[in-house]
């Protein structure tokens, strides 16, 4: 059956008064007043209306029916003696003269207040998605999420980009995470993975003559959840340019994306371009992260050849010491101790504090320590009286760690250092090219495999690996990394000698990488890209500090779709026909 309206529920006016009109929607709320008087809120997707039972037979009609069900109601429109103005439809009512139950709500009670949804425990949510979405606090963020889509598209598109699928089912290819593996039916013992990122499809594009590429591409990683980080899946602005250089690269995103950021964002102001250049070494020097919130005017300054051995355990010899100087900061000694907890807490490392006083008197914190060495800390850091200084000490990693935590409570804390009410762009560039593995203690590829390191071919047969730099660059907005990029490794030549410095030869990289391999082989241009997090960047836009507020149909912390029940286990037969067999062991510590 084919239920027809003639308005949906946020589109009758004033001016519709006296119309015989059809809404359909769901059955909100009724307040009845009497037994044949009653305020129904009838709700879609547009909007709510109310409606007004004012016969006993009216009233009867939604005796017994539960809130949620859908129902379809034709009346007439009148104006209302009692206005609302907090609502669109605020001047008008519906009198009903039939209803019709469209499609019942069989449960007397929610899992949740539908309006109040957000308040239910998140699993809950997420088990009855559909219910939650019914929230127009919730719906909202998944509209304005399909509104920035299309606006990327469309200015992609008008930048002369053409969107281009890639596949989903390809080679397992290492990205840096776990693989999403599907095994395949007719090559037994053989699988497919989800892709990580397009990679190299876009760089083959780029070989097979596409100038300039984009795509809302679904990207696969089998990776913890984070505040920002969904997982599973995650969608990315991801794009690809020939013969075009790292500036060719920033300019595009710098038009792309502030007027989108400005247009519906919570802020109303984004940077300017061009966004600010900071290396990476000095943005760790500095801001103490790579990720720099640049809304903060604090910086991090190294103190330690002023404060080494001055007699305070942690700045002992052969620490590093870094200091955040904080203009005009009143704040309790609670206040100063709870940033000083919570800074240990995210950096694993405690940090010390003091203030200047009358005079530049040095009180508090540590000051006790720093008498022989007040003059020149007076003079490395331009102290004045009313300045709060909080400091960092040890190996320089830790150092810059806590530092940049510091920063980051402190001007959250401190009046007049954080302007809260934009978006601050900045690209992070000079990435090293390689790095010592944490874990393996051998030279590895520092961010992307695939980037043309600075120098080329002379840089990797005759520098320091530690010392050569990449064309690589994140973008950064208001703390949060959106993005990585770099201006690919086009040459084979070049490639081979940079694989062979983690200990890859010719042979190890022609059977990783095949495809793109030879189609280098073959003459391909220079080109460079980037891939923006869509997800991330609506977290941002939106306001919201969870990044499975802006995702339709998220996976819980675990990884797990609750409504869907995923994962989930599958009959025999279909493990045979994948040619798979499960074996389980048992975890030892269980017994």
């Amino acid at each position: 059956m084919f239920q027809s309206r003639t308005h949906n529920c946020n589109e009758l006016r004033a001016s519709n008064a006296g119309e015989k009109v059809t809404l359909c929607g769901w059955f909100e709320n009724i307040r009845k007043v009497s037994k044949n008087l009653g305020f129904v809120v009838l709700r879609d997707f547009y909007g709510t209306t109310q409606i007004v039972i004012e016969t006993e037979e009216m009233m009867n009609e939604l005796n017994g029916l539960n809130t949620e069900s859908t129902i379809q109601v034709t009346g007439e429109v009148r104006e209302r003696s009692s206005k609302n103005a907090n609502l669109p439809t605020g001047d008008i009512e519906v009198v009903p003269e039939k209803i019709t139950v469209l499609g019942k709500c069989r449960y007397n009670e929610l899992p949740f207040e539908i309006n109040r949804s957000k308040e239910a425990d998140e699993n809950t949510r997420l088990k009855y998605r559909y219910l939650d979405l019914r929230n127009p606090a919730v719906k909202e963020k998944i509209v304005l999420r399909s509104r920035i889509v299309s606006e990327l598209r469309s200015a992609m598109e008008n930048e002369g980009f053409m969107e281009i699928t890639t596949p989903i089912l390809t080679s397992s290819s290492p990205e840096g995470a776990r693989d999403y593996l599907v095994p395949s039916r007719l090559h037994p013992g053989e699988f497919y993975a989800l892709p990580q990122a397009p990679q190299q499809f876009k760089q083959i594009l780029m070989t097979a003559g596409f100038d300039r590429y984009f795509q809302i591409a679904p990207c696969f990683r089998d990776e913890d959840a984070r505040a920002d980080r969904s997982p599973g899946e995650f969608y990315q602005l991801d794009m690809e340019m020939s013969f075009a250089s790292q500036e060719d690269v920033f300019e595009i995103i710098e038009r792309v994306l502030p007027p989108v950021f400005a247009r519906h964002g919570i802020y109303k102001k984004a940077s300017d371009a061009p966004f600010k250049r900071i290396k990476y070494l000095d943005a760790l020097d500095r801001y103490g992260t790579d990720k720099p919130d640049l809304r903060i005017d604090l910086i991090s300054e190294d103190v330690t050849e002023v404060l080494s051995g001055c007699g305070f355990g942690p700045f002992e010899e052969g620490n590093t010491i870094k200091a955040v100087k904080v203009t005009g900061f009143e704040a309790s000694r609670k206040a100063i101790d709870k940033i000083m907890a919570e800074t240990e807490v995210i950096s694993g490392n405690k940090a010390c504090w003091f203030k200047v006083g009358e005079n530049l008197e040095f009180t508090g914190g540590i000051s006790k320590f720093l008498t022989e060495r007040h003059d020149r800390l007076v003079e490395a850091l331009s102290l004045k009286t009313g300045d709060f200084v909080a400091m960092a000490a040890g190996k320089i990693n830790a150092a810059r760690k806590t530092a940049g935590v510091l920063i980051k409570l402190l001007g959250a804390a401190a009046e007049g250092h954080m302007n809260k009410e934009s978006y601050e762009f900045c690209w992070i560039v000079d990435f090293p090219m390689y790095e010592i593995g944490e874990e393996s203690g051998e030279l590895e590829f520092c961010h992307n495999p695939f980037s043309m390191p600075q120098g080329g071919l002379d840089a990797l047969k005759n520098e320091d690996p530690l010392k050569i730099l990449a064309y690589q660059y994140d973008l950064v907005c208001n703390g949060v990394e959106l993005s990585s990029g770099a201006v690919r490794n086009h040459d084979p030549e070049i490639m081979i000698e940079a694989f062979k410095l983690v200990g890859l030869g010719e042979e190890d990289v022609k059977k990783k990488f095949p495809a793109m391999y030879n189609a280098f082989c073959y003459g391909a241009p220079p080109h460079a890209g980037i891939a923006p997090g869509v997800d991330r960047m609506i977290m941002l836009i939106a306001g919201e500090d969870s990044i499975r507020e802006i995702i339709p149909f998220p996976m819980n912390k675990n990884a797990q779709d609750l409504m869907m029940g995923a994962p989930g286990e599958v009959d025999k037969r279909q493990l045979e026909d994948v040619h798979i067999a499960i074996d389980i062991k048992e975890d030892k510590a269980d017994g």
